[in-house]
């Protein structure tokens, strides 16, 4: 008798034919993780975190969504009729596209997840920063946004229909031909002037400003008394309008970000993500 039937006859050598057999089916029957989809992240979601200039790092999109950030910016350039990321023409690539580098993936992972980014339910947002000109650029991410509709948040004149990815347009943003659109699959990056008017909270859910261009001091409370109450009226005036707020040009360090978290600033900006993610989760 051989030693592959005895194992098998006995009865411990069957148990285990037996588990080895079941395992055999359940990698069968378990379906495949959707093509580019990243792992779940091993880190608590971080709601106020937005990976600035995310297409710069080594794996655009994915590095940001393991360290858990729920926001992320992509500069795109309009290129022979393609959307191609870069942050200037030069650095650009034809196979560097919005849909390959963002969108797909983020499909591949809503579809995975049950209509959301990460297996836990949670807002994420794409900030979209135009380069080239506004309204051609839109005219053609607007026909590739329609393309990913089942995944994104959809805006009309009395509605918000919550998706897995709510699209929010930056840079050279295209007001006018977002505002007469029925039906969007995108909001706009307000700047503060945009306050004074209270456009929808709708079509501006965010404002977002370079830090130098309102203050001289440093964002880490080197602020004069002016400043101070400047920021503070800022920060208050978009709260009541059911806003968030968000400052680019910012140091990467925890002595900015503790300021600007405790003055009440909703999306905290980074370069270094790991770096942002241990400041938010350190113990206080």
């Amino acid at each position: 008798m051989n030693t592959t039937t005895s194992s098998v006859s006995s009865p411990f050598g069957f148990t285990r034919f037996l588990l080895f057999l079941s395992l055999g089916l359940l990698c069968l029957t378990f379906p495949r993780p959707a093509a580019g989809a990243a792992p779940a992240s091993p880190f608590p979601l971080l709601g106020n975190a937005h990976a600035h200039n995310d297409y710069l790092h080594a794996r655009p999109l994915f590095e940001a969504l393991e360290q858990g950030f729920c926001s992320v910016e992509a500069d795109i350039h309009l290129v022979n009729g393609k959307l191609l990321v870069g942050h200037d023409l030069a650095a650009t690539r034809p196979d560097r596209t919005l849909e390959r580098l963002y969108l797909d993936p983020l499909r591949a992972r809503a579809r995975l997840n049950h209509g959301h980014i990460y297996p836990e339910a949670g807002e994420f947002t794409l900030l979209i920063d135009i380069k080239t000109h506004a309204f051609p650029t839109y005219d053609r991410l607007r026909e590739v946004l329609a393309d990913y509709r089942s995944i994104l948040t959809q805006f009309s004149s009395n509605q918000i229909t919550p998706g897995a990815v709510t699209v929010i347009l930056s840079g050279e943003r295209p007001i006018t031909l977002v505002k007469a659109e029925r039906v969007r699959w995108c909001a706009l990056d307000g700047r503060p002037e945009d306050l004074e008017t209270n456009p929808p909270a709708g079509l501006f859910p965010w404002i977002s400003s370079g830090w130098s261009t309102l203050f001289k001091g440093e964002a880490t409370g080197e602020l004069s008394p002016d400043e101070a109450a400047r920021l503070r009226s800022l920060l208050a005036k978009t709260h009541v309008q059911g806003r968030k707020f968000r400052f680019w040009g910012t140091r990467d360090d925890a002595a900015t970000w503790g300021f600007l978290q405790k003055a009440g600033v909703d999306v905290l900006n980074a370069d270094d993500l790991p770096g942002l993610r241990r400041f938010l989760v350190a113990p206080r």
